[in-house]
């Protein structure tokens, strides 16, 4: 006789954990948003994990098992590749007799007992009986990050560079690269002996051409931005027009390293998020050997939308290996980054779904603005306000509209999941993991545009900080520079002419021009300090191209950061555009300690400390609509909700 099914919501009023009315609350509110009711129950932690599972368990009347570990057959989880499983939610177990002396694989599951994973384990293992119990999704990600703990650490550091060895940084310079920069400098060393004066002029004349280019390449996106800006690409009558019902799973990775002290933070600026939170899951990535963040993360008691992935220790220590093993367990439809000071604007992923239904399948990332909630705490902030505004306000909506790569910044990066997953993931040994990915992303016939929604962080506030992190940057342009140009040719092939030229310009160019603009200066200096000086070994033509390349590169970066302060009308910091010439001498000196570490330690990532500003204590703003329970921003969001 068949088992008459009962009904997942009947079984918790029975055991007496919803009441009839939570009940019927609930299930208004998976027919408006499209989920399941155990979903809704959860998000809205009105049943514990525990509880939801031994209801569902009774549901599908099968056994239930919290599984620990060490129950695992580690013979039998080699058959079994960890992303699959992730991706399922279900594990084996071990091989057991049955009362016949059969043997049958034991199968722990986080979703109805199905024919597929039946199939799937009978496939790997060739036993052809399969018992499957349930357990908890958590059950199976926590056996999946202890039993297949090797596997996970493999597949993000080394996925990329297995598959693709050319598009991973892994190996630093290439034989024909190496073999280019010994064969320029012994050029340059037997031009000064034999011809000296005729190599500085050929020095100094390459020196002024590639300034010229990197800072006229500067000026020219940033003009084609400066008319493309004002097109507002996701308008707000578009986000009103979208229905719960219709929005994807939603998932957001959040790594953190060494910063205990920010975590009640992010949990305040993710509740001010305008989305369902049943269909929103958060990713905390957090380090292994970094146990003070792991306690002040469970202190903040976060809701069950949030999930705290440990990630195993290993080398490159860098946040896109951090990055991997969390895409590995997402499972939404799109991810973001959030840095974990970060404030998006509410509506931020909904218009990151507009962008993506309006951009075409080609379409693999949206990036939104970064912009600072402490510009006014220093001269530095300000500046790298300025800076940051110019970048996301012209230079990135000058490189959508002229359809060139776009590099992405380091958060508020929106992707289709699935084509993050094709394109490898993030490369763990690149320390600027974001902007190669969006290039990579480009050479592989993808897209990347911006969408007009900011996200505000903390900007740098102390010298030494802001080296460590800016010298890093840099020297990861560096990193993707030589990854994209071991094959030249193949780069134009794929990108286009005029594409690869505007990689070379903008990536290649931005560290070249830190390079070699205090030389520009140090001509200059020398010239006004003792008149005609130079002319025994450089033509004065040369030295007047010199000098008015000096003036034209820090003309375009004063202009530049003008009109990004006007723009975002905030007037109080315009008058420090005039300090720009100074700020990014600034960028010079990074330039330097970033290629000597590119040659010393080419992986090591410069750790940037956050927390610093007085404003990072301050309260957000509070969620307008309080109408609007159902939503992440829910008070209990900070508060936490019962296990």
């Amino acid at each position: 006789m068949r088992r008459v099914e009962r009904r997942l919501g009947d079984v918790l009023v029975d055991q007496g954990v919803l009441t009839p009315t939570q009940l019927g609350d609930a299930l208004a509110q998976g027919r408006r948003i499209g989920e399941p009711l155990g979903s809704v129950l959860l998000a809205r932690g009105l049943v514990t994990r525990r509880q939801l599972y031994v209801a569902l368990a009774e549901v599908w009347g099968t056994d239930l098992a919290f599984v620990d570990p060490v129950q695992v057959d580690p013979e039998l989880a080699r058959l079994f590749p960890a992303a699959l499983l992730a991706r399922e939610l279900w594990l084996p177990l071990e091989v057991e007799r049955d009362e016949d002396g059969r043997e049958r694989v034991v199968v722990a599951t986080a979703g109805r007992p199905s024919a597929h994973v039946e199939a799937e384990v009978t496939a790997r293992t060739g036993i052809p009986r399969v018992r499957q119990v349930v357990t908890t999704d958590w059950d199976v990600q926590r056996a999946l990050r202890t039993v297949w703990r090797d596997e996970l650490v493999h597949d993000a550091v080394s996925s990329l560079a297995e598959r693709r060895p050319e598009e991973s940084a892994s190996t630093v310079f290439v034989w024909p690269q190496v073999a280019a920069a010994v064969a320029l400098l012994l050029a340059t060393a037997v031009g000064l002996v034999l011809a000296p004066a005729s190599t500085v002029t050929v020095v100094v004349a390459t020196v002024n051409v590639v300034v010229a280019l990197a800072v006229g390449a500067k000026a020219l996106i940033s003009t084609v931005g400066t008319a493309y800006e004002t097109v507002e690409q996701v308008t707000d009558a578009e986000v009103a027009a979208l229905t719960d019902d219709d929005l994807p799973r939603y998932t957001i990775l959040v790594p953190v390293y060494r910063e205990a002290g920010i975590v009640g933070l992010l949990m305040r600026n993710l509740a001010a998020l305008d989305y369902p939170r049943e269909k929103t899951e958060v990713l905390l990535l957090l380090e292994e050997d970094d146990p003070e963040t792991l306690e002040a993360a469970l202190a903040a008691a976060p809701p069950d939308l949030v999930r705290i992935v440990v990630v195993p220790h290993s080398l490159p220590k860098t946040k896109p290996r951090a990055c991997n093993v969390g895409l590995t367990f997402a499972r939404g439809e799109h991810v973001v980054i959030f840095d974990a000071e970060d404030r998006p604007d509410p509506d931020q992923l909904k218009k990151a779904v507009v962008a993506f239904r309006k951009g075409g399948e080609d379409l693999v990332c949206v990036q939104a603005a970064l912009n600072y909630f402490n510009a006014r705490e220093n001269v530095l902030t300000r500046m790298f306000t300025l800076e940051y505004s110019s970048w996301f306000d012209y230079t990135l909506a000058g490189l959508d509209r002229m359809r060139l790569p776009i590099p992405l910044g380091g958060t508020s990066n929106h992707f289709r999941t699935d084509l993050l997953r094709e394109l490898g993931g993030w490369d763990p040994f690149n320390v600027t993991e974001d902007a190669d990915l969006g290039i990579r992303a480009s050479a592989r016939g993808h897209r990347v545009a911006v969408v007009n929604s900011t996200t505000y962080e903390e900007a740098n506030m102390a010298v030494g900080n802001w080296i460590r992190q800016r010298s890093r940057w840099i020297k990861g342009y560096m990193q993707t520079v030589l990854v994209h140009t071991r094959r030249p040719v193949h780069l134009v092939r794929t990108v286009g002419p005029r594409q690869a030229a505007g990689f070379g310009l903008l990536i290649g160019g931005t560290p070249a021009m830190f390079l070699l603009t205090p030389w520009l200066y140090a001509l200059f200096l020398v010239e006004l300090a003792a008149p005609g000086a130079l002319l025994p070994v450089l033509p004065e033509w040369l030295l007047w191209v010199s000098t008015a390349n000096l003036v034209f590169g820090n003309g375009v970066i004063v202009y530049l950061s003008l009109l990004a302060g006007f723009k975002r009308r905030t007037y109080g910091l315009v008058p420090f555009a005039l300090l720009s010439p100074l700020y990014w001498l600034l960028h010079s000196v990074a330039s330097y300690k970033a290629a000597w570490q590119l040659l010393t330690k080419p992986f090591y990532w410069e750790k940037t400390t956050h927390g610093l500003s007085s404003h990072v204590r301050d309260e957000p703003p509070a969620v307008a609509d309080d109408d609007r329970p159902e939503r992440l921003g829910w008070a209990d969001l900070t508060a936490g909700g019962p296990r």
